[in-house]
């Protein structure tokens, strides 16, 4: 791993926060020489049938944060989710800190602003995020260096970040027993994600990965966290040298089988916002809801 700047002797405090409503791990990771912290994929609420927003799991963040006396530097979206919604601009009202996420969501937003027939009004440039990270950028939570690696696939903007000796690898990699994510998605691939997933692999085998779900394959607890070493023996998908062909042969008959998450609908149009709810004309908090599109 020459072309990143891996320092595996920076152990940051990773505090999660799980929403059983989306299997959704959050996180607050904490600079150990430092009170200054980052966000990893914060959720806001929703009760879809209702058209109801709400921010408990929010609150209970802003709520660690405040009592732990942290400073947000970072709200680090991993990719464009489609199974949930982001909260990170009600958390940087609160808190403060930059919203961030992959350079490749200009490419997301150009895909998802026609399926949801968005106007002119609505940005494809990635403005509505405070930075777009491309492959390798570093950037400072106090005085951890973290920094980006590009793990397409999933989506065409995922990005792993990773913060000393931690990796947060957002839908690229689930717990071993999990294996991965889906590559159906509109600029998905699967030979793409075989390729990013070693791209993870590649770092150093005690590298902690945290993952941002679990679903308790086979009714195991819930769990987020394992081990670069970890997935590569044992992960079901890709661990002991399982083969590319091998690998998209199974993701894509297994990807032809799956329902489209329950949330995708309104988290595309709100995440593709870095978190904002769109509005209609009169400005009122609307989503739409596009015909056999997806």
């Amino acid at each position: 791993m020459t072309d990143y700047p891996v320092n595996m002797n920076v152990r940051p405090e990773v505090e999660p926060f799980f929403d059983p409503a989306t299997n959704t791990i959050s996180y607050v990771v904490k600079d150990p020489n430092s009170t200054s912290c980052a966000i990893v994929d914060s959720v806001m609420d929703i009760d879809y049938a209702a058209g109801r927003i709400s921010y408990d799991n929010a609150d209970a963040i802003i709520a660690f944060v405040k009592d732990k006396g942290l400073t947000v530097d970072w709200l680090i979206e991993t990719h464009v989710h489609a199974d949930h919604l982001s909260a990170a601009p009600y958390i940087q009202e609160k808190l403060g800190g930059k919203i961030g996420i992959g350079e490749n969501i200009v490419t997301v937003q150009n895909v998802f602003g026609k399926v949801f027939n968005e106007g002119t009004e609505f940005q494809r440039d990635g403005s509505q995020f405070d930075a777009l990270f491309q492959d390798g950028d570093t950037y400072e939570i106090g005085g951890m260096r973290a920094f980006a690696i590009y793990t397409p696939g999933h989506t065409p903007a995922c990005m792993t970040h990773v913060m000393g000796d931690a990796a947060f690898v957002g839908d690229t990699l689930f717990m071993p027993d999990g294996g991965s994510a889906r590559c159906d998605f509109p600029g998905g691939s699967a030979e793409t994600l075989y390729e990013s997933i070693h791209k993870v692999l590649a770092l150093p085998d005690n590298t902690r990965l945290f993952m941002c779900h679990d679903y308790g394959p086979n009714g195991r607890d819930i769990k987020w966290e394992t081990t670069v070493a970890e997935e590569k023996e044992f992960n079901i998908h890709v661990g002991g040298g399982k083969s590319k062909e091998d690998f998209v042969k199974f993701r894509t008959e297994r990807d032809a089988q799956l329902d489209m998450p329950r949330l995708i609908i309104p988290s595309l149009q709100v995440n593709m916002r870095a978190g904002e709810v769109p509005t209609d004309k009169d400005g009122n908090p609307m989503l739409k809801v596009p015909i056999n599109a997806l």
